[in-house]
């Protein structure tokens, strides 16, 4: 087989010295058992894993999954795209997740009530990911996930769990709504994707940044000045598994295993060296999860 194969796993990348945390990887869309891809994380050095729910079935499998796992901990959300699913319906397909029948409202209030139960949980570290999506979910759409993302803010606050935020192509609205509500204790921006001088917005209000596997891309040169004006204190690495994958690994599919490439990359960036740059991440996110 090409090395180069599509279908082939990138090699175990040099285990890390300082063990670290996986903050945002979706273990039920990826192959393989759970016990596998633990057990090759854990051989490189990624001890924890942060499983994220992002429908009601997938935030169910990520609290029982976590539940069985020390080394796995849960949050719990309807994605930005799910919501206005739930309440419009998909006839068109455009979510490429089948025909779905709308349910209105009261649908939503109840995927939400649902949530709420499962953010009680004490596996459950967060509520997300939630925020917002323009890229994916039209304007009829956007009135139903605005919504959601409000009430997954007070979710969050009553549990006092981190908030986990999505935030495709808008920034500006998610920065407003978290202003407008008052944020919780602990934010964590995944798959940071703003510029510098969002950057320093968020370490303005103590938000953490996540930074994924894009941060290697090549045209990606706005979220390196990103990273390397974000406070060491605030940065999260996470895969966004399977995907995202690295350079030079782009097109394959992404594991939790593939964070010391990352995470390499970022400490170039930000001029630490690798072990610094990983006790602080390994820091962070025990921080801002609350584990």
């Amino acid at each position: 087989m090409a090395p180069q194969d599509k279908n082939t796993p990138p090699p175990l990348p040099e285990p890390l010295r300082v063990a670290v945390a996986d903050s945002h990887t979706h273990l039920d869309m990826q192959e393989g058992t759970v016990e596998e891809a633990l057990a090759k994380a854990a051989s490189v050095g990624v001890t924890t894993v942060v499983q994220v729910g992002c429908d009601l079935a997938g935030s169910r499998w990520a609290a029982e999954t976590a539940a069985a796992h020390d080394s796995v901990h849960a949050t719990v959300a309807l994605h930005p795209n799910e919501a206005p699913r739930i309440v419009l319906g998909d006839p068109d397909g455009w979510s490429r997740q089948g025909a779905r029948e709308p349910g209105g409202d009261s649908a939503l209030d109840a995927a939400l009530a649902e949530i709420d139960k499962l953010a009680a949980l004490p596996q459950v570290r967060g509520v997300g990911e939630t925020g917002l999506d323009c890229f994916r979910t039209g304007p009829d759409g956007m009135a139903a996930q605005e919504a959601s993302f409000r009430a997954h803010i007070e979710i969050a606050k009553r549990h006092g769990k981190a908030l986990v935020i999505h935030d495709r192509e808008a920034h500006d609205d998610v920065l407003r709504i978290l202003r407008e509500e008052g944020a919780p204790d602990r934010v964590v921006f995944h798959c940071y994707s703003g510029d510098a001088e969002m950057a320093k917005v968020c370490a303005a209000a103590g938000y953490f940044m996540s930074f994924a596997g894009n941060v290697t891309f090549k045209n990606a040169q706005p979220l390196r000045d990103a990273l390397a004006v974000a406070p060491p204190e605030l940065v999260l690495v996470e895969t966004d598994a399977p995907f995202l994958t690295p350079a030079p690994y782009r097109g394959r599919a992404n594991a939790p295993y593939l964070i010391p490439v990352t995470l390499r990359a970022m400490a170039e960036v930000t001029g630490m060296t690798e072990d610094a740059l990983a006790t602080a991440v390994a820091a962070n996110t025990a921080r801002a999860f609350g584990y």
